[in-house]
């Protein structure tokens, strides 16, 4: 914040920031002492009507009247850069969605619409990394047809909270009734300490180009059938990792999948069995697929996890993954429809 002589505080920002990051303090009504005010930093998206929407990182819309603001200014528009490595939010998107192919796509503009029969909203959304082509009313309502063509809920992945993010189309989005479903985050780290992070399982894995029938008994997705496998066997180096479990199980007690693409390698799918955890066999998975990636020349990791998932966060918290940023699933859904 602005603090001036005699402790003012002071607004250094107006409309023309719109699309900046700023820092802003408002102050609450009725608030007890010692906290009369709250603090939000991130993207100016809006500043209409005497209302400010500042959205954070975590794409978190924060809404403050004009009439309550008692400090703001422009800060700088990239934190200092976490570790791990370097990366705009497109090349990464780019990264993944050539990790998770759907089925069909199309252009629209700079926009890539993807669709897989409906299974998961990566393979089903419209990717925009650009200008669509055509103002944003239009080019909405062609990715709502081109959805509704195919039997699905209209979808746009949008990121926030990272280099060249995209908060302004967030805050359009919801100003023409999409809804924001899910969230996860990606997460960037170096490859080579993955290939030394689980010595002790790490022998028991056994490495694949393919699925098998045992494989997919693991996995946790609904909906597992032919555009489930296509999907999963799609992209640049594919590998599969498998432990198999102990005599009797139908299941192997870990399995993941992994991707390689030039530097980069994504990790997916890396599930354990509730009774083999604890046993660090997700990390020895994540090691024998990071071994194979470097032996692939690859040299950096993503992987996406959703907010919600503790677990898995303090798993890759503790193998050295950083949050690059977070990317978010707008749906348009029509009145009356569920």
């Amino acid at each position: 914040m602005e603090i001036l002589g005699g402790g003012r505080l002071e607004v250094r920002i107006g409309p023309a920031d719109v699309g900046k990051r700023v820092s802003v303090r408002q102050a609450v009504p009725g608030g007890a002492a010692g906290s009369r005010f709250t603090d939000a930093v991130g993207v100016l998206t809006s500043w209409d009507d005497g209302v400010l929407i500042v959205t954070r990182r975590s794409g978190e819309r924060v809404r403050v009247e004009e009439s309550a603001l008692v400090a703001g200014k422009v800060v700088p528009q990239t934190p200092p850069r976490r570790r791990g490595p370097a990366a705009d939010h497109a090349e990464l998107a780019r990264v993944s969605s050539r990790g998770w192919q759907p089925l069909e796509t199309q252009r629209l503009g700079d926009w890539l619409l993807r669709a897989a029969d409906g299974f998961t909203r990566r393979a089903n959304s419209a990717l925009p990394l650009g200008d669509p082509g055509l103002p944003l009313d239009e080019a909405l309502l062609r990715v709502r047809r081109w959805y509704a063509e195919r039997g699905l809920t209209p979808t746009v992945q949008v990121a926030t909270g990272g280099t060249d993010t995209q908060e302004a189309l967030a805050e359009a989005l919801t100003a023409h009734g999409w809804t924001r479903e899910v969230s996860a985050l990606v997460r960037v780290g170096a490859l080579a300490p993955l290939a030394d992070a689980g010595p002790q399982a790490v022998d028991r894995v056994g490495l694949s180009r393919t699925v098998d029938a045992a494989w997919l008994r693991r996995y946790q997705r609904k909906g597992v059938g032919a555009t489930a496998l296509k999907v999963l066997g799609a992209g640049p180096s594919v590998w599969f990792a498998t432990v198999p479990g102990g005599a009797g199980d139908e299941a192997p007690a870990a399995i993941g999948r992994c991707v390689v693409d030039g530097r980069w390698a994504g990790f997916m799918a890396v599930e354990v069995a509730p009774e083999h955890r604890r046993q660090g066999l997700a990390r020895g998975v994540m090691a024998a697929l990071a071994r194979r990636a470097l032996d692939e020349g690859a040299s950096a990791a993503w992987l996406q996890v959703e907010t919600d998932n503790a677990p898995a966060l303090a798993l890759y918290d503790d193998l050295g993954f950083t949050t690059h940023h977070t990317y978010h699933h707008y749906q348009f859904r029509s009145p009356g429809q569920e």
